[in-house]
């Protein structure tokens, strides 16, 4: 079989997920050449099946003996899963990439953007798994990487502006039931987040550290220093939580080397892999949260100079977290395994 027809095994790890289903919905969209599609998950959701191009497939329960034959495997159950399954789906010659953050910051584990880092993935081979960075990260840099790469960022600054589907299907349906009983003049309760999430902004993501600092906003610190293999580049983060079901928006403030023009960021972010500029302020055309979801684009606007600074410029960057943040993300990083190592 000749490299243009080969297909590949691909098992979904965690496949009844928000991010397993959307696995399956970026796999048949971009007609990715798949053999057999095995679908994993744990003993709750066995005897479940899925929809696949038309076809029911059944849903499998996940153990260390599922990865037979299998040439991808796409992993999105959590860390603790991904510390217990990973390596055996590894051992069975399987290419893991895990969605989880079990791995990220394992130096002998590549972590990858297709369009910013596409080299590191080679790195794959010391352990058999790649991980996908965290889904804010990932739109962040994805925007930055042209600048980067044509004035070299020194700084960051980052606030985001995170939706629920971020924290999965329990924090939707909250946002949902609290909507409905404002509307109706009921007694808000909550139990996914620490306060009402419905017109609300909940500074606080993941649990916080020492440094006063969510693990979130510390993921963005580390992760964009590994991914733009830059340890020496300054980044602070507030991440924040908000009443959006789906789309990540960001406030993305950088410091460059040299001076580059609002004008001549927008040039380069018109042709960059993976982007979509949306910028006319005076036609009300800027990202919004409601016009990425189900979209592969990372959409980026408001550029604008920073006058407080000699090189500085101003970002809004939105993107759909479960797909480019997460689905999409890991079924690229598949797609250049295959044209390029497997």
């Amino acid at each position: 079989m000749t490299q243009s027809n080969r297909t590949f095994n691909v098992a979904v790890a965690g496949a009844t997920g928000a991010v397993g289903g959307a696995m399956l919905d970026v796999l048949e969209r971009t007609n990715f050449p798949l053999g057999e599609l095995r679908l994993l998950a744990s003993e709750r959701s066995v005897g479940k099946t899925l929809k696949f191009k038309g076809q029911d497939i059944p849903v499998q329960l996940m153990t260390k003996d599922s990865f037979a034959g299998i040439d991808i495997a796409l992993f999105s159950a959590g860390a603790s899963r991904s510390l217990e399954f990973a390596p055996a789906a590894a051992a069975a010659g399987a290419v893991v990439v895990d969605n989880s953050s079990a791995y990220r910051m394992d130096p002998e584990i590549p972590l990858v953007v297709p369009e910013v880092n596409p080299h590191a993935i080679a790195g794959y081979t010391k352990r058999g798994i790649i991980a996908n960075p965290n889904c804010s990260t990932i739109q962040m840099l994805v925007a930055l990487k042209p600048i980067h790469d044509q004035a070299r960022i020194k700084r960051i600054v980052v606030s985001t502006y995170q939706a629920v589907s971020g924290t999965g299907a329990k924090a939707i349906a909250e946002l949902k039931q609290q909507v409905l009983d404002y509307a109706a003049d009921r007694a808000i309760s909550n139990r996914v987040y620490p306060h009402q999430i419905a017109f609300n902004c909940l500074p606080h993501i993941d649990s916080f550290l020492e440094n006063g600092y969510t693990k979130e906003e510390m993921k963005m610190v580390n992760e964009t220093r590994k991914i733009f293999e830059d340890q020496s580049i300054r980044i602070t983060a507030t991440a924040v939580r908000v009443p959006v079901f789906y789309g990540h928006s960001e406030s993305v403030n950088i410091e460059t080397e040299r001076k580059i023009t609002a004008s001549e960021a927008k040039q380069l972010l018109a042709k960059a892999p993976g982007v979509k500029l949306v910028d006319d302020p005076t036609q009300n055309q800027y990202p919004l949260a409601l016009d990425c979801e189900g979209k592969f684009e990372t959409l980026v606007g408001r550029i604008r100079e920073d006058e407080s600074i000699a090189n500085g410029l101003n970002l809004w960057v939105v993107a759909d977290n479960i797909l480019k943040g997460a689905a999409l993300n890991a079924v690229q990083i598949a797609e250049v395994l295959i044209r390029e190592y497997l």
